[in-house]
């Protein structure tokens, strides 16, 4: 598995913990200091819909000029904004053989995937 975040972000580090705290091996990937794909953002884009993997809520949203927010309109735009800016990508992201297991923690939808 492979857990993809920054690792000062409070919900990565409950993931973190939630995984050591049932002995769940896994990789993690930060976007920080690792950045992100373009194809591995268009194959996550065939799981779940760009509005989805966009944090709205994130301080790196909210600081985004309303330009720069209006002009997020679709996956390509999606995709150009969260290679720019990796932190506005929902955090965690739990992957599994390729697959999105869980966007964001949740305690009860990881005991439920894992």
């Amino acid at each position: 598995m492979q857990l993809f975040g920054i690792p000062n972000c409070s919900t990565v580090k409950k993931a973190r913990d939630w995984l050591a705290e049932h002995g769940l091996a896994y990789e993690f990937h930060d976007f920080k200091k690792n950045g992100i794909s373009q194809p591995l953002l268009e194959n996550w884009l065939t799981q779940t819909p760009w509005e989805k993997l966009i944090n709205r809520a994130g301080m790196t949203w909210r600081q985004l000029s309303e330009a720069e927010k209006s002009a997020v309109v679709d996956k390509n735009t999606a995709i150009e904004l969260m290679l720019n800016k990796s932190s506005v990508i929902k955090r965690p992201i739990l992957v599994k053989n390729g697959k999105i297991v869980c966007l964001g923690f949740s305690e009860t939808a990881y005991k439920e995937q894992l």
